[in-house]
C-alpha cells in the first residue's frame, strides 16, 4: 500500500496552517468563534495534500483512515448523544428548575458561594461551562446589584463553578475528547480529576464562605424564585449517577434522553414529535465539534504518517528529562494550543495524539494524562480574555466590570492550577493508583 513519505518537521506545516488561519481569523474579526473551526481544518488538509510528499491515493487513504478511526467515531457519537440530552433536558425546564432550586435555598450572605455551587452543578449536569454562564449570567449580575454583593466576586464564582463542571462532567466535550484520545474510561479519569479538583473546590468554598461574612443581608432584595419542579432535575442526576457508577456512557446518555423525554411528555412540555425534534436539534448543535473531531483526526493521521508527530516528540524529549517533566510538558503543550485557538475541546483533540505518545513513552498513567489535558485546557480557557466564557460573562455587565476585575476573583482556577502542579511534582495521585514511577527509567529520545 502506498505511504506518505517521511518529511520530518515539514509535515507539521499543514497543522500550523490550520492553527494560524483559526487564530488569524479570530484576531482580524475580533471574534475567535466567527470562523467555523472545521473550515480552518479543511484549509490544513488542503495544505497537507499540497505539501506532503506521496501519491494522492496515499494521502486520501491516510485522511479517510484518520477520520474513521474507532476512537474518533466513538467520540463523535458521544458528542451527538450529549447534545441531544442537553437540548431535551433544557426543553423540559431542567435548567430553570436548577436555577429556582438555588434561588430558594441560598442565604443572601452566601450568594457568591451559592453561585459557585449552582454553576458547578449546572455545568456538571449539562457538560458545558458556556451553557451554565449563559443561563446564570444575567441572574448573577442582577443578584449582585440587588444584594450589594461585589459583582467581580460573584462573576469570579460563576466562572469558577462553570469551569469546575466543564472539567469534570461526564458529558462535557472536553472530558469526551480527553478520555477518547487517551483511551481510558470516563469514570477512571473522573477519579483522578476529582482528586485534584476536589481540594481546589473545597478551598474555594471556604474562601467564598469567608467573603460572604462581609455581606449585610438586610440590604438585599432577592428575586422571588418560582416553584421548584424537582422531577425536572432527575434526568441530570440519573446521568451523573449512572456514569459515576461505571455504566457505559452510551447507555447513561440514552437513559438520560429517555428520562428527559418521559418527564417532558408526562408533564406536557413535550409531545412525541417535539421530543424527536429536540433530539435532532441536539444532534445538530454538535455539528461543528463533530466535524472538527473527524477532520482533525484525518489531518493528524496524514501528519503522523509523514513523520510530523515523531518529529515533535523528538524535539519535546530535549526539554523533558523524566516522568514528572513529561506530565508538565503535556500540560504546557495543550495550554499553548488553547491559548492560540481559544477552544479547550479543539486543543485537546489536536494535542491528544502527541500527549498519548508522550504518556506511553514515559509510562504516565493514561487516566492521569487525560486529567492533565482536560485540566490545563479548562484553566487556560477560563482565563483567556478572548475566550467565550469571559466574553459572554462580561457582556451581561454592560461594561460595568472589566476583565482584570474578574481575574482577581478567579480563585478556583488558580487553586486548580496549584493542585495540578502539586499532583505532577509529588507522588500523591500516583500513590492512589499504586504507581511507582521512580523505578521506571526515563527512555532516551529516539533519533530523528
Amino acid at each position: 500500500m502506498d505511504q506518505i513519505q517521511k518529511t520530518g518537521g515539514t509535515a507539521l506545516v499543514p497543522f500550523l496552517v490550520f492553527v494560524l488561519i483559526f487564530l488569524g481569523a479570530g484576531i482580524v474579526l475580533n471574534d475567535f468563534y466567527a470562523l467555523p473551526s472545521p473550515v480552518a481544518v479543511i484549509c490544513g488538509i488542503i495544505a497537507a495534500f499540497l505539501l506532503l510528499k506521496g501519491s494522492i491515493n496515499a494521502k486520501v487513504d491516510a485522511l479517510i483512515r484518520g477520520c474513521g478511526d474507532s476512537q474518533i467515531v466513538t467520540m463523535c457519537i458521544i458528542y451527538l448523544l450529549a447534545g441531544a440530552f442537553a437540548v431535551v433536558s433544557q426543553a423540559i425546564g431542567g435548567v430553570d428548575a436548577t436555577v429556582n432550586l438555588g434561588l430558594t435555598y441560598i442565604p443572601v450572605q452566601y450568594l457568591a458561594l451559592g453561585v459557585f455551587l449552582l454553576a458547578a452543578f449546572l455545568s456538571t449536569a449539562t457538560g458545558t461551562s458556556v451553557g451554565a454562564i449563559v443561563a446564570l449570567g444575567p441572574i448573577v449580575v442582577g443578584l449582585a446589584e440587588q444584594s450589594n454583593s461585589p459583582m467581580p466576586l460573584m462573576l469570579g464564582a460563576l466562572l469558577g463553578g462553570s469551569m469546575f463542571g466543564d472539567n469534570l462532567s461526564f458529558i462535557s466535550d472536553t472530558t469526551i475528547a480527553a478520555t477518547q484520545t487517551q483511551e481510558c474510561e470516563m469514570k477512571d479519569k473522573f477519579k483522578v480529576n476529582f482528586l485534584i479538583a476536589g481540594p481546589a473546590a473545597l478551598l474555594t468554598i471556604g474562601m467564598l464562605l469567608f467573603a460572604g461574612f462581609q455581606t449585610d443581608p438586610a440590604q438585599a432584595v432577592l428575586p422571588v424564585a418560582q416553584e421548584i419542579e424537582f422531577i425536572k432535575i432527575v434526568p441530570y442526576l440519573l446521568v451523573l449517577f449512572l456514569a459515576m457508577y461505571g455504566i457505559n456512557v452510551f447507555v447513561a446518555l440514552i437513559a438520560g434522553i429517555v428520562a428527559s423525554g418521559a418527564v417532558g411528555i408526562i408533564g406536557g412540555d413535550l409531545d412525541v414529535l417535539l421530543f424527536s425534534k429536540k433530539i435532532y436539534e441536539g444532534f445538530t448543535s454538535m455539528t461543528e465539534i463533530f466535524l472538527l473531531s473527524m477532520l482533525t483526526g484525518g489531518l493528524a493521521e496524514m501528519v503522523r504518517q509523514a513523520g510530523g508527530i515523531q518529529f515533535l516528540l523528538n524535539k519535546a524529549n530535549k526539554f523533558i528529562s523524566g516522568y514528572r517533566s513529561s506530565q508538565l510538558g503535556v500540560g504546557l503543550l495543550v495550554s499553548g494550543v488553547n491559548s492560540a485557538i481559544a477552544n479547550n475541546t479543539v486543543s485537546i483533540v489536536v494535542t491528544g495524539p502527541v500527549a498519548k505518545d508522550i504518556s506511553q513513552r514515559y509510562h504516565i498513567d493514561k487516566r492521569k494524562t487525560a486529567a492533565i489535558l482536560d485540566i490545563f485546557a479548562c484553566i487556560v480557557q477560563g482565563l483567556l480574555p478572548y475566550g467565550a466564557q469571559i466574553l459572554i460573562m462580561l457582556s451581561f455587565t454592560k461594561g460595568k466590570i472589566s476583565y482584570l476585575e474578574v481575574l482577581t476573583y478567579a480563585w478556583y482556577l488558580y487553586l486548580l492550577l496549584f493542585f495540578t502542579v502539586l499532583a505532577i511534582v509529588t507522588p500523591l495521585v500516583d500513590k492512589f493508583f499504586q504507581n511507582k514511577p521512580a523505578t521506571i527509567p526515563a527512555p532516551k529520545a529516539v533519533a530523528a
